[in-house]
């Protein structure tokens, strides 16, 4: 399965560059928690501070069972807690969501 994610990064050159700096090597504790969840490509890209995610997952992912591994795994809160030191959540999300799924609306 293919999932599309989107989120925002503050609005701040400095903040950006500092997010994208540590994205360039994730500590391997994120990587293995990325792969062990069924994942098995995941590609980033950014327009200002707007970020689009691409998932391409096996047939044993689930979002809610990603969460709660996330949930159990310290070394995965002590990342996403650094993050959000960059990060904002779209205006239309919920208390607590990051990350938003996307609609698929063409395919060519």
């Amino acid at each position: 399965m293919r999932y599309c994610l989107a989120l925002d990064l503050k609005d701040d050159p400095a903040l950006i560059a500092e997010y994208e700096k540590h994205h360039k090597k994730i500590w391997p504790e994120i990587e293995k928690s990325i792969r062990d969840a069924g994942i098995e490509s995941m590609e980033i890209y950014r327009t200002t501070n707007r970020l689009f995610m691409i998932m391409e997952t096996n047939k044993h992912f689930s979002f809610e069972m990603k969460s709660e591994a996330d949930m159990n795994n310290p070394k995965v809160q002590e990342w996403e807690k650094m993050l959000w030191k960059y990060q904002q959540a779209l205006p239309h999300a919920k208390p607590g969501e990051k990350w938003i799924l996307m609609n698929k609306i063409f395919e060519l």
